[in-house]
């Protein structure tokens, strides 16, 4: 099988390794650090499976593009891709749905909007209805803080159009846990849970990222909750899809805090999670082009299987992330951090130097899996190999999967 995956990151070369096991795979436009990276536009390619990873391509119509000339895709349509494109009508679909989710509101207006803050109880959570690469979220105990990003937002400062609109919702406690369901329209299985790490800082402190480390599995986590997941929350989704036209083939990421009163919906995305995907898919022994295959043309048999072991990812990034990111250092170590048993490298934010070297060229430039026989094993491994890189700046969260769970 010949597979073509869409996108330039850390999820996309992990999709490409873990793809390379059974199928010829290229990457556009990839980055030099991905094997099989090419230039040429993926409606300008053939093969027989299209993943497209990123969300803002499936937003913009690439998965509708690319059936319109009869290519079989792993990603939902413009209609579907509205799941992540906009958070007020995703959770407008949950509650449709019947998922259990945070109470909201969705705004406009800033008087509005106030006011429904201020009927809330800490934390506040303000979040940009549209796509702000993982990083329009507010959660704050401080009520003056939530007010000021509710006026920054809804006036275009923080997030342009994005954040012209903001859903409103109560704060919820609890673990957070990513459930990665594969859909072909009907049917739907489940990946095994991660977590993933949002905060930039040790003990979750500082602004939100894209995402600073995950690891999978989770001891803690009740049998069968995955199962109970794709019952409780994926199948009634794909039933309201359905109900109002939409045909989702592709990646329902559920992103989910397990609370007092149970698991409750923090958000839905239309795409592998990055870089909470990555220690799943690592773990998998199945056919993962198979997979994505049989979802992409409606007929989905095949039930995952894993390696019972551990996964530990650590990002490395760039100085200056998530708000000013340093960009053009040098970055050294990379092959000594592969050379460490059970570690998997993945370039991410990287371009070519004109050297031909590889040079830092977004917010998280690597990310490094450690894997093992355990988490403790798999923690040892991730850090040591992430200490053998270098680049001025560099910096990484320390705590990764070690709170409460090693």
């Amino acid at each position: 099988m010949k597979v073509v995956v869409v996108g330039s990151g850390g999820r996309e070369a992990c999709l490409a390794l873990v793809l390379r096991r059974t199928a010829d795979v290229v990457v556009t436009p990839g980055n030099p650090g991905i094997p099989g990276s090419v230039d040429t536009p993926a409606e300008e390619l053939d093969a027989d499976l299209f993943v497209i990873g990123p969300e803002q391509p499936l937003v913009d119509g690439l998965a509708d593009r690319l059936r319109a000339q009869g290519k079989v895709v792993f990603g939902p349509g413009a209609d579907g891709a509205q799941v992540e494109g906009s958070k007020a009508y995703m959770k407008e679909l949950a509650s449709a749905a019947g998922v259990p989710t945070a109470r909201y509101g969705v705004f406009g207006n800033v008087d509005d909007a106030l006011a429904f803050l201020r009927t809330m109880t800490p934390p506040y959570v303000v979040k940009t209805d549209g796509l702000a690469a993982g990083k329009g979220v507010l959660v704050t105990p401080d009520l003056v803080e939530a007010e000021a990003d509710v006026r920054a937002k809804l006036a275009g400062e923080a997030f342009g159009d994005a954040g012209r609109t903001v859903v409103i919702e109560e704060g919820m406690a609890g673990p957070e846990v990513s459930v990665f369901a594969v859909c072909d329209g009907v049917r739907a299985v489940a990946l095994d849970p991660a977590q993933d790490f949002k905060r930039v800082g040790d003990d979750d402190t500082g602004p939100n990222t894209g995402g600073m480390g995950a690891y999978s599995p989770l001891p803690w986590l009740a049998p069968g909750f995955a199962d109970d997941v794709i019952a409780r929350f994926v199948q009634p989704t794909l039933e309201e899809l359905r109900r109002r036209g939409i045909d989702y083939r592709g990646l329902l990421y559920t992103g989910l805090m397990v609370t007092e009163e149970g698991p409750k919906l923090v958000e839905y995305n239309i795409r592998f999670g990055d870089p909470d995907s990555q220690v799943v898919l690592l773990r998998l022994t199945s056919d993962l082009a198979q997979l994505l295959h049989e979802a992409a043309t409606g007929d989905l048999r095949t039930d995952p299987e894993f390696d019972p072991g551990a996964a530990v990812l650590v990002v490395a990034a760039a100085e200056g992330y998530p708000i000013a990111v340093r960009t053009g250092d040098a970055i050294q170590g990379l092959e000594a951090a592969r050379s460490i048993e059970g570690v998997e490298v993945l370039c991410a934010g990287v371009s070519a130097g004109s050297d031909g070297q590889l040079v830092t060229a977004g917010g998280r430039v690597v990310e490094v899996v450690g894997r093992g026989p355990d988490l403790p094993i798999a923690w040892e491994r991730a850090y040591a190999a992430v200490g053998h890189l270098e680049w001025p700046g560099l910096h990484h969260r320390t705590d990764i999967a070690i709170k409460g769970e090693l």
